[in-house]
């Protein structure tokens, strides 16, 4: 029988767009979209014919179903004709692919890093003549090789790959959301239908003819096939069933048609079809010429002669005619030969992993023990791949094979986290409630995705804390006296139970929360890890705990691949409390994506946190900014408020930073009011630093010195408030300008005394700061202003360093004058510019310029300013605020902010802190 794709009728449409897209000199992406059977396939091949007469190779490779949920498994075929030849890639590329592929350890790249690795190979190994990548069936690509794909399609113009995919209408799929060019594949027009039709089967009787025509509604596979059907051979009259019934849909009744093919073949030659259904068999690409890659059908040219098989042209191997002649396959066999088929793949298949454990699974139906285990083992792979929503699955299907009731719950629980962590609390509740042992709905494992679920989605602090503090009470009590829970050590869902109490009190902040978790892990004795003590005191309160964990977090790092992406997130907390996260941000930059897509959502909500808190510190805030809009994003499309919440007030400190006071004000306002009367203290203290910076930024030292002092009195650190050694500086600077010298001293003086320089290299840089601002001594100030600008990791966190330099230029200004100070204030300038803290810019150019330095921009004038607008400015300058001047002037504090809002432009300024500076530049130039 003939290949369908031969000899095309009509489509002079798309077949002229292909022309223009195969021709064209740059790369470019496409999307054909059709319904199963309406040509896709035969465009495709055409395009490839077309390509192959311009000089250019063509990659093809084909969606399979069975391997939806193998992680890469459709970019490695893609890719596997051009990976020998990845030698002469850089390190970073070769290193990706070889992850991603599972030729070498460690986490997968990011769909960033391995799509830029991708585009790298494509461009390097036929660079003399790039290639045609020809994908069909795209809808069931795995999901991480369509995020790959998808990205390199949307970044082939500056090459000269092209990229040509086709897609089923009635599957959704990555390829949905692409934003790739598509081109729409509808039926034949009823002349070009009539045409094939009589091309093909020029003989058929006219009431056949009208029958076929109107069954195959222009679908060209259906126009093909029906009249074999409905004559029950090529030149028999008609059936009496006619196409069945006009309710069903084409595809499946032209599934069925092949169905009835496939059930007149030899029992031999249909257990040699399904197996090559159910491994992806005889699909186009380089990867079936790679021994073990797929199952190669034998024996089967009873199926070449019903028209259900072709033989592929570039490896001799047999191929499926369509992809629903590979469904009718599955669907016709019983559930023991598919069981019987599954099993023959898994003895194909031992030397891998995954797809071992896949088929066992499938071809086992009674409780064993070592599919099971095998099942858990390609569970966790698939979990520090990027893929917990897989790892769902086949812990479940683990579960169901347990052989005994504990194996069944362990397994049970432990889908239950991975799902919780998936982003799916409903679906982790159900796992929990299918657990049938005696007290299921109540046990540990209940508690542990319960609670989960009410910190991320509802922020409940408040009766979680005792809810877990209960099962872990529990667990304590029921543990064996001689200590760690089995041979292994503490039993894991202990553990579990006591990371998310420390998780529920730091999200609290409470001192006496904090105090009932620490008396509680110290009953557990050597019940508690190591690594949980490292949480329980980088968590809570670094100033009184953190020294000495540095250390054991710097090798943490090295092994960060080796760990699930929860594990991997808790260490990022750590490092962000210890100021040491710029060891994780390469890290969790690389596998966020992984976790965001297909793998534990929720810890990549966090990854998100962490980064961008590291960007914050290392001055990249317009990354920062991307960052936490992102996180922000992905917290309310998943429920998660509490994420949500927590990203709002990043980005409040972010524009509080900036001199966006406005919108500091409202991100502050909105985190706030969910978060404050949940009693979420984290949250609260990071609204209230937020606060803190938005007033030092705009110059109001008074409103700042009342946010600082209100997460810690000056003189001490308050007991597990989190923010207070990290507003160490702002309440110093709050308390010198808003005129309590010796209270900022004193705060100065209980951060050396506490240790702070000791716990994080950035704790060490502000004590020095701070010494050197309050220090009455000018020896003891140069000390400490050295030590500060001198510290080796001072350079890690631009904005303190400028706000130290800063203030060194304004001392040496008055101690030594306007030379010695000049350099210090120039660079700090610089710094707060590159920044972007234009509160801090226009202070430090205001500072500059009393040193001699001409001003960068043009005087302003004040006689545009109307004479409200310049009363107002006045008040605001002498540090009214905007309630107060709307008191004296009979004006709202809305009115009096849109008043400031117009008159920054004329004064060439942007924040309240160089109103001063800049009213005093107008009384001094000529007006004209």
């Amino acid at each position: 029988m003939e290949p369908i794709t031969t000899a095309m009728v009509g489509r002079e449409e798309e077949r002229a767009e292909l022309a223009a897209f195969v021709t064209s000199a740059t790369g470019q992406a496409l999307v054909l979209r059709g319904e199963a059977g309406v040509g896709k396939s035969a465009l495709l091949d055409h395009a490839a014919a077309l390509a192959e007469q311009e000089g250019r190779p063509v990659l093809r490779a084909s969606g399979v179903e069975a391997e939806s949920a193998l992680p890469h498994a459709g970019l490695h075929q893609f890719l596997h004709p051009l990976l020998h030849g990845a030698a002469r890639l850089d390190g970073a590329s070769r290193a990706a692919l070889d992850s991603a592929f599972g030729a070498a350890p460690g986490q997968p790249p990011s769909v960033m890093t391995l799509g830029i690795a991708v585009l790298g190979l494509l461009t390097s190994a036929r660079s003399a003549r790039p290639p045609l990548l020809v994908l069909d069936d795209g809808q069931w690509l795995d999901e991480a090789s369509a995020d790959v794909c998808c990205f390199v399609g949307r970044r082939l113009a500056g090459s000269p790959v092209k990229l040509l995919v086709a897609v089923r209408t009635d599957v959704t799929s990555r390829w949905d959301s692409a934003a790739l060019p598509e081109l729409p594949v509808p039926a034949l027009p009823d002349g070009a239908a009539a045409r094939l039709l009589d091309q093909r089967h020029p003989d058929l009787d006219p009431r056949l003819r009208r029958l076929v025509l109107d069954q195959a509604q222009g679908n060209p596979l259906a126009l093909l096939e029906l009249p074999a059907h409905l004559c029950g051979r090529p030149d028999g009259p008609p059936s009496a069933d006619p196409g069945g019934p006009q309710g069903v849909p084409l595809s499946r009744r032209l599934q069925g048609m092949f169905g009835a093919r496939i059930a007149a073949l030899d029992g031999p030659v249909r257990a040699e079809l399904l197996r090559g259904a159910l491994d992806g068999a005889g699909t186009p690409g380089g990867v079936d010429a790679v021994p073990g890659a797929r199952y190669v059908m034998r024996g089967a040219d009873a199926a070449v002669a019903a028209g259900l098989l072709d033989i592929g042209p570039e490896t001799g191997h047999y191929v499926f005619r369509h992809p629903l002649v590979r469904s009718a396959v599955v669907q016709m066999a019983t559930p023991a030969q598919r069981r019987a088929a599954h099993l023959a793949l898994a003895q194909v298949h031992r030397e891998n992993p995954e797809r071992r454990a896949t088929h066992l699974a499938a071809a086992t139906t009674d409780p064993d023990e070592e599919v099971a285990a095998l099942l858990e083992a390609a569970a966790r792979s698939a979990t520090r791949r990027g893929g917990a929503l897989t790892a769902v699955t086949w812990l479940t299907r683990a579960a169901g094979l347990s052989e005994s009731p504990a194996g069944r719950s362990r397994r049970l629980a432990e889908a239950a986290f991975v799902a919780g962590h998936a982003g799916r609390p409903g679906q982790a509740h159900r796992l929990v409630r299918a657990d049938p042992a005696p007290g299921s709905a109540q046990s540990p494992a209940a508690v542990l995705a319960a609670a989960y679920q009410a910190l991320y989605q509802d922020g409940d602090v408040r009766s979680t804390h005792p809810q877990v503090s209960a099962a872990i009470e529990g667990l304590r009590d029921s543990a064996p006296a001689a200590g760690p829970a089995g041979p292994a050590g503490p039993d894991e869902v202990l553990t579990r139970l006591v990371v998310l109490l420390l998780a529920i009190s730091q999200y609290s902040g409470d001192r006496a929360v904090w105090e009932s978790t620490h008396a509680l892990l110290a009953s557990l004795g050597g019940l508690v890890t190591e690594r949980a003590r490292l949480y329980s005191a980088t968590w809570s309160d670094v100033t009184r705990y953190g020294a000495g964990w540095t250390e054991p977090l710097r090798s943490a790092a090295a092994r960060l691949p080796e760990l699930d992406p929860w594990d991997a997130t808790r260490l990022g907390v750590a490092a962000y409390h210890l100021d040491v996260l710029d060891l994780y941000r390469p890290h969790l930059q690389r596998v966020v994506d992984h976790e965001v897509e297909t793998g534990a959502v929720a810890a990549g909500m966090v990854m998100l946190h962490l980064i961008m808190l590291d960007q914050l510190a290392a001055g990249a805030w317009a990354a920062a900014h991307d960052t936490g809009q992102r996180g922000l994003a992905l917290a309310v499309e998943h429920g998660h408020h509490l994420f949500a919440a927590q990203s709002r007030a990043y980005l409040a400190q972010l524009a509080a930073l900036r001199g966006q006071t406005e919108q500091a004000r409202a991100l502050r306002t909105e985190a706030d009011a969910w978060a404050r009367p949940r009693g979420l203290g984290f949250l609260t203290q990071i609204t209230d630093s937020a606060a803190v910076t938005a007033a030092l930024g705009s110059g109001d030292h008074e409103t700042a010195y009342r946010h600082a002092v209100a997460l810690t009195p000056p003189g001490t650190f308050r007991p597990y408030a989190h923010q207070a050694p990290r507003t160490l500086l702002d309440l110093v600077e709050a308390a010198r300008h808003a005129g309590h010298p010796e209270r900022a001293r004193a705060h100065a003086l209980a951060a050396r005394d506490a240790g702070l320089p000791a716990v994080s290299p950035r704790q060490a840089l502000l004590t020095y700061g701070a010494l050197a601002m309050t220090a009455e001594d000018e020896r003891e100030a140069a000390a400490m202003f050295t030590r500060a600008v001198s510290h080796p990791d001072a350079a890690r966190f631009p904005f303190e360093l400028a706000r130290i330099r800063l203030a060194l230029g304004l001392r040496l200004r008055h101690a030594e004058g306007r030379d010695a100070a000049r350099p210090h204030l120039d660079a700090a300038a610089e710094a707060f510019e590159r920044l972007g803290a234009a509160g801090w810019t226009e202070r430090a150019r205001a500072a500059l310029r009393a040193t001699g330095v001409p001003s960068r921009t043009p005087a302003p004038h004040a006689a545009s300013l109307t004479w409200q607008e310049r009363r107002i400015a006045d008040l605001a300058a002498s540090g009214l605020t905007n309630k107060e001047i709307g008191r004296r002037m009979h004006l709202s504090p809305r009115t009096v902010s849109s008043h400031l809002y117009r008159t920054f432009p004329k004064l060439g300024i942007t924040t309240r802190a160089a109103l001063r500076d800049a009213l005093t530049r107008c009384e001094s130039v000529p007006q004209p």
